[in-house]
C-alpha cells in the first residue's frame, strides 16, 4: 500500500510538472490578451480626446453606456447611428468583456468609412458590424433579438425606431436614446413625442439621466402583462 501511494504521488508531481505550466500559460495569454485590448482602446480613446466631430458623444456619456452593459452582461447590442464611431467604441469595449457583438447603422458614407478606420485602430472591429445603410429601411428588417439599443440617430424618427425595435427587445433588455431630458424637458422636435410614447408603454420602466452634456432615457423591458 505504502508503494502504491509513493507510486501515485510521483505520477501527480510528474503530471503537474507537466501540465500545470500549460494551463498556467493558457490563462496568462488570455490575461495578457485583454489587457493589451484595453491598453490599445484606452490609447485610442486618449489620443482622440479632442478631435471628435459630427454629433459624436462625449466621454462621459460613452463611459455611461459601457457601464451599462457591463452591469447587466449585455451581449446583442444595436446602434442606430454611427457617425464617426465615439459611442460605437464604448459599446463594442464593453461588449468585447461580455463576450457580445455590435450592429451598428449609419446612412452617411463619409462618417461610415471614418468609423471603420477608429474602430480598427481601437482594435474593436472583430466585436462591431458595421452597416451602411438608411436606418429607417434597415432597423425593421433586422432579425434581433437585442439586448441593448443604443439610439443616436434622426430625432423626428425616435418613435418610429422604438417601435421597430421593440419586438426584438429581449425582457431585460435595454433600449438607450440620446439627447432626452424626461417628460418636460426642452427637447429637438420629435422626442416630446418619443417621450409620451414611450412612458405610456407600461412594460417599459424608464428613468433619466445626465452623465454629461446630453441627457439619455433608459428603459428596461418588463415582461408584458
Amino acid at each position: 500500500m505504502k508503494y502504491k501511494f509513493q507510486f501515485s504521488l510521483f505520477f501527480l508531481s510528474l503530471w503537474l510538472c507537466l501540465y500545470l505550466p500549460v494551463f498556467a500559460s493558457g490563462f496568462s495569454i488570455e490575461s495578457e490578451s485583454e489587457q493589451s485590448l484595453d491598453e490599445k482602446v484606452r490609447n485610442f480613446l486618449d489620443s482622440h480626446r479632442y478631435s471628435w466631430r459630427d454629433s459624436n458623444v462625449s466621454e462621459k456619456d460613452g463611459k455611461f453606456l459601457y457601464d451599462i452593459i457591463i452591469k447587466d452582461n449585455y451581449k446583442k447590442a444595436l446602434e442606430i447611428g454611427t457617425s464617426t464611431g465615439r459611442s460605437g467604441i464604448w459599446i463594442a469595449w464593453a461588449l468585447s468583456k461580455t463576450g457580445g457583438k455590435l450592429i451598428t447603422v449609419e446612412i452617411n458614407e463619409r462618417r461610415y468609412r471614418q468609423a471603420l478606420a477608429n474602430f480598427k485602430e481601437a482594435g474593436l472591429s472583430d466585436y462591431i458590424d458595421a452597416r451602411l445603410a438608411d436606418a429607417h429601411e434597415l432597423v425593421p428588417k433586422l432579425e434581433g433579438p437585442f439586448d441593448f439599443v443604443f439610439c443616436d440617430a434622426d430625432k423626428g424618427w425616435y418613435k418610429n425606431y422604438l417601435i421597430a425595435v421593440l419586438p426584438k427587445l429581449e425582457v431585460d433588455g435595454c433600449f438607450a436614446a440620446h439627447n432626452v431630458y424626461g417628460r418636460r424637458g426642452r427637447h429637438q422636435p420629435g422626442i416630446q413625442e418619443f417621450v409620451d410614447y414611450l412612458e405610456s408603454l407600461p412594460y417599459m420602466e424608464t428613468t433619466y439621466n445626465q452623465p454629461g452634456w446630453a441627457g439619455f432615457s433608459i428603459s428596461y423591458k418588463k415582461a408584458e402583462k
